[in-house]
């Protein structure tokens, strides 16, 4: 990359190389989440993979078949509300990659 490039010549090929990156990374992080939950140390950086449930609640759904507010805190509502919520609660699983340098370690 030339510094006597246009500016927009530069940004196209800043954003090229970013894209370029970005897929290289997708296919390191899915090798990642294929080595499975923990920590995987390399040479210069440690990579840590952990999996949770993600609970997402369908609040547009609850809205539109119950109708009034839902601001008061959950223990203060009544029994038919708290399971129409949990039937509108979608939970999943969700992997997340970590990825850090590694620190120096004591001799």
């Amino acid at each position: 990359m030339s510094s006597n490039l246009h500016p927009a010549d530069l940004l196209g090929e800043y954003k090229a190389a970013i894209a370029n990156l970005e897929s290289k990374a997708k296919i390191v992080h899915a090798q990642l989440v294929a080595m499975g939950a923990g920590v995987h140390v390399g040479d210069l950086f440690q990579a840590s993979v952990s999996v949770a449930p993600r609970e997402t609640i369908d609040w547009r759904g609850i809205a539109e078949t119950l109708k009034p507010s839902l601001r008061l805190p959950r223990d203060k509502w009544s029994p038919q509300i708290v399971e129409m919520v949990d039937d509108h609660t979608a939970v999943k699983s969700v992997t997340t990659v970590r990825a850090v340098a590694r620190t120096a370690q004591a001799a």
